[in-house]
């Protein structure tokens, strides 16, 4: 292969722009003994690149389980306890406002009672007044 096609392979590697196969050639290229002395200096890093494609990594890593999933479960339980507490919060507390409308309108009807049981004395008397008045006129 050219000198000049390597450099300007090389120039196309490190601009990020060469295709896999001129990447495969440059480390075939760099694989030889005979490489000139301005290039030496990449033949460690392609050698590099082809003894580590061929690494493989073989031993087992333990998975834990991660902690965010009890994050979510835990949210959920507080978020659900939220809801059930407004709920029930909101009931407890209509339930307060209605007995408390109730002794209301109790203590209104209380009131309204007495206050009518004064105006039937008073329709008694106007009733004894009626007929007293009623035997006057006859009588004359």
């Amino acid at each position: 292969m050219e000198l000049s096609n390597i450099e300007k392979l090389l120039e196309r590697y490190f601009e990020a722009t060469a295709t896999v196969a001129e990447e495969e050639m440059l480390r075939e290229y760099f694989a030889q003994e005979d490489v000139p002395l301005h290039l030496k200096e990449y033949a460690p890093m392609f050698q590099y690149f082809s003894i580590a494609r061929e690494e493989k990594f073989t031993r087992q890593v333990p998975l834990k389980p991660r902690k965010k999933s009890y994050i979510k479960w835990i949210s959920i339980a507080a978020v659900s306890i939220l809801i059930f507490g407004i709920y029930f919060g909101r009931s407890y507390q209509e339930q307060r406002e209605a007995e408390y409308a109730y002794q209301e309108t109790k203590k209104a009807l209380s009131l309204l009672a007495t206050n009518l049981g004064k105006g039937t004395e008073k329709v008694a008397y106007l009733r004894e007044f009626e007929e007293t008045k009623q035997k006057i006129y006859n009588k004359n």
